[in-house]
């Protein structure tokens, strides 16, 4: 093992959401145990991505999941909480990476050489099947969301600013898995709210 670079790839799911977790993966790939089929995560059917997942658990030398909650998006901002969230995945990681390559245009400080590529996840195996573990733990967590809200319906749009959702948002108010700093949301929070989109 001394000789082999550790590389990690980091990615992340749900920046977009208007509720709900932002939610990040850090993934080291095991050259000797490739695996077929890896893709974008948003290039992927949800089959495709619920058969890749348990695949990419198993053969990888070392995989992390990590979130930032919707009270940290709101205090931070989206992009902030994001950072934070890959933060938490690299650093949740059994072995210590030599090298971090992260998905779009920033990294996560976290004391090893990082490296942003743009569309990364398209082009590099390991950032690929990190937006694949991030894609379902926060597919998860939006499914396990909509047991205890069932009147957003959030097993069907993952807190996605779809019509529905916001047709939901507008019915029956803002609930405390909503991000009070995104537009939609915060429209309806203001005092001429009711109409905000």
């Amino acid at each position: 093992m001394n000789n082999i670079l550790l590389v990690c790839g980091v990615d992340e799911a749900g920046r977009g959401p208007l509720a709900g977790p932002v939610s990040a993966a850090a993934v080291i790939l095991d050259a000797a145990r490739p695996i077929a089929g890896l893709a974008d995560s948003k290039k992927l059917s949800e089959k495709q991505r619920d058969l890749l997942a348990p695949i990419i658990r198993e053969r990888a030398l070392a995989w992390a999941v990590a979130h930032a909650q919707v009270d940290e998006i709101d205090q931070l901002n989206i992009l902030q909480a994001t950072l934070l969230a890959m933060r938490r995945a690299v650093e949740g990681l059994s072995l210590r990476p030599h090298q971090v390559l992260v998905d779009g245009l920033y990294c996560p400080q976290t004391g090893i050489p990082s490296e942003a590529i743009v569309k990364g996840d398209s082009k590099v195996a390991a950032i690929s099947a990190a937006s694949i573990l991030a894609k379902t733990a926060r597919d998860e967590l939006m499914l396990n969301l909509h047991e205890r809200y069932p009147q957003y319906g959030f097993d069907g749009h993952k807190g996605y600013p779809t019509a529905a959702h916001l047709a939901a948002l507008r019915e029956h108010g803002v609930s405390d898995v909503h991000r009070r700093s995104f537009k939609p949301v915060r429209d309806l929070l203001s005092p001429s709210g009711q109409q905000g989109k």
